[in-house]
């Protein structure tokens, strides 16, 4: 349920409606506007549907409307303007491109600090890396964790860039918050809900990837777990969902970039690295995803791919992220964007 309070209500108008929707013990989530006003209600129309009656009849209260999306903090019904969300002056979600590249995982600060310099040259706004690696064999690298945090966070320092990194347990994301801008939900946890409410009650920026046979319904719930407890700046991010399909590493699904922006008003990202695992198909990959709309690419990059760690298959050297960075640029100006600019360090 929506509650629209009237343009020009008072603080103390608001505040009565705040109070008397918590004395029912829901939660309002407000999205104050230029002109308006909106208060989300969550569970008021199945728990307390006679509550929208005497709301409506509050001073400073205009009316009040049901949600039919499953996700109510999620939808276009809830707010119809995109969310922007500020990454340490990086804007991810108004009209630009916003490039995040970086090595799959943190291998050394010689590796990192080479990486994000490169990458921060070549046109990218935030730097990714993978301290704590969920891989499906155990014997796998499986990150440096805080060591590798700490690499990070002094790459940010040196060049400025935000850094975007996974968290992979509700233990780590104290640590993960610390050093970390973005925290990313991964695909194996995007329906492990304890996590995400964990994260979302830290107030950064969650990068939420689509889980590997997520609906879009599924994957909406998902990033409502996030908004639910107060934290709006939420990225979803399409990385491709397993199918039939064994050519590529996964089916990268350019449906779900128009379909989140109609259903949603998530910014979201794509990240062809993931969604392809052979570097081959990165380019061209994520110049499609950006024709259809995309608000950002998550590029994996490294100084020497043959000798990564982890995903070196996928990677692109720091050549191929030039031609990639170059096109990208030609691609987004064809659809009226350009590539969102780095924070100077």
């Amino acid at each position: 349920m929506m509650v629209i309070m009237k343009p020009g209500h008072s603080p103390q108008e608001f505040d009565a409606v705040m109070a008397r929707i918590r004395e029912v013990g829901l939660d309002g989530h407000p999205i104050v506007g230029v002109e308006r006003t909106v208060i989300g209600v969550v569970g008021l129309d199945r728990e307390h549907p006679e509550l929208a009656d005497d709301l409506e009849v509050m001073d400073g209260v205009e009316s009040t409307v049901p949600i039919s999306s499953p996700f109510k903090l999620c939808s276009r019904e809830f707010r119809k303007h995109d969310t922007i969300v500020d990454v340490r002056g990086v804007k991810v979600g108004e009209g630009t491109v916003t490039v995040i590249a970086g090595p799959c995982a943190v291998e050394s600060p010689e590796q990192v600090m080479l990486a994000a310099h490169a990458v921060k040259a070549r046109g990218a706004s935030m730097l990714r890396g993978g301290a704590f690696k969920p891989r499906t064999s155990p014997y796998s690298f499986r990150g440096m964790e805080v060591e590798g945090l700490k690499i990070l966070a002094a790459a940010r320092d040196e060049t400025g860039l935000p850094v975007v990194t996974e968290v992979m347990s509700e233990r780590s994301v104290d640590a993960v918050a610390q050093y970390a801008d973005v925290l990313q939900v991964g695909t194996r946890n995007a329906q492990n809900f304890f996590l995400l409410e964990e994260v979302a009650r830290t107030n950064k920026p969650i990068l939420l990837k689509r889980g590997m046979s997520s609906s879009m319904q599924e994957w909406l719930l998902a990033a409502e777990y996030i908004l639910a407890q107060g934290n709006p700046n939420v990225i979803m991010c399409e990385r491709g969902i397993r199918t039939f399909e064994t050519a590529a590493r996964n089916t990268m699904d350019i449906n779900a970039v128009p379909l989140i922006k109609e259903l949603s008003h998530l910014p979201i990202v794509a990240d062809p690295s993931h969604g392809t695992g052979k570097r081959r198909l990165v380019e061209p990959v994520a110049l499609g995803m950006v024709a259809a709309g995309a608000d950002g690419l998550i590029l994996e990059v490294h100084p020497s791919p043959d000798h990564a760690l982890s995903d070196g298959a996928q990677s692109l050297d720091f050549d191929m992220f030039e031609s990639v960075m170059g096109n990208v640029a030609k691609v987004a100006a064809a659809v009226g964007k350009r590539i969102e600019s780095s924070v100077p360090a």
